[in-house]
């Protein structure tokens, strides 16, 4: 028998206690420093929080990109709001897959404060970066599945809807308006005619300038489909490439000044994710055990 009322071979339960305390704790300094499944998981968060705010700033007419189709506003279209709304969106998707990747990763033992701060930031600039490209995966789905239904219809000769035209040829509606006839002659349904001025056309966009002959082919065409003179249909299609030409230059403006500010927004995400996964990874090892 030991003390008064313990078995023999037993110890105090306060030793007990100090042997456990003194048991070393798994050394992680020199393992891998990234917990992928807490990335992984903050950046599936990220990517579905990120759809659900695109959704919801759709409904609200806020959205510059729209997870569905034909739903969202043109490059020329974006206002302040939608760019707003753009990094909002950014902001509150990625902090939140970053401070879950901190609280959900593992708990680095005899590791440096400043290796747990780095190791912290990077998994949450890690969820932003999946995260991103998840969301980017989603979206370029979407629109090749949008773009190949509408070009599979053309092709098999199928009448294509004015958003899936407008999406295979942008210069439609300028096309539209070249053929015009005003109801002074019947309209013709003559595809092979149609694209053929519609591929001079586009040409002529790219080169920024209509060829003689060009214009000459087409002032043709125009006449002969609504009944102008040759002197009227030539002004037709100065006039309309004019337009088309403003119409261009007013999108490549506005989709450089929406590229501006959606670096911003992505900038921000990343910035807030990263920080985001500090301060959870903090209160992950603040967390008594």
């Amino acid at each position: 028998m030991g003390q008064l009322g313990q078995p023999a071979g037993s110890r105090p339960i306060a030793d007990r206690q100090i042997t456990l305390a003194e048991i070393p704790g798994k050394s992680e300094m020199h393992s891998s420093g990234v917990s992928w499944a807490a990335v992984l998981g903050g950046a599936f968060v990220s990517a579905s929080l990120a759809l659900i705010l695109l959704a919801l700033g759709t409904g609200l007419g806020f959205s510059s990109v729209s997870p569905w189709s034909n739903m969202g506003a043109s490059a020329s279209t974006v206002g302040k709001g939608a760019i707003v709304w753009l990094i909002i969106t950014q902001i509150l998707a990625s902090a939140m897959g970053g401070y879950l990747a901190g609280r959900l990763r593992t708990k680095w033992v005899h590791v440096h404060t400043d290796e747990v701060y780095f190791r912290d930031t990077a998994h949450g600039f890690l969820v932003w970066a999946v995260g991103m490209v998840i969301t980017a995966s989603f979206l370029a789905s979407a629109a090749t599945s949008f773009a190949g239904a509408a070009a599979q219809r053309g092709a098999n000769g199928a009448t294509a809807t004015a958003a899936e035209e407008a999406m295979l040829n942008p210069n439609a509606y300028f096309v539209d308006t070249l053929l015009r006839s005003g109801g002074s002659v019947p309209d013709r349904n003559d595809v092979s005619e149609r694209g053929e001025v519609a591929r001079t056309f586009a040409h002529a966009l790219r080169q920024g300038t209509i060829p003689p002959a060009d214009n000459t082919y087409l002032a043709q065409a125009v006449s002969a489909r609504t009944g102008l003179s040759q002197t009227d249909a030539e002004k037709r299609v100065s006039d309309v490439f004019d337009e088309a030409q403003r119409s261009a230059d007013g999108a490549r403006k506005a989709l450089a000044h929406l590229s501006l500010w959606l670096f911003v927004a992505l900038l921000s995400g990343a910035f807030c994710a990263s920080y985001a996964g500090t301060i959870g990874g903090k209160q992950r090892d603040h967390v008594p055990v």
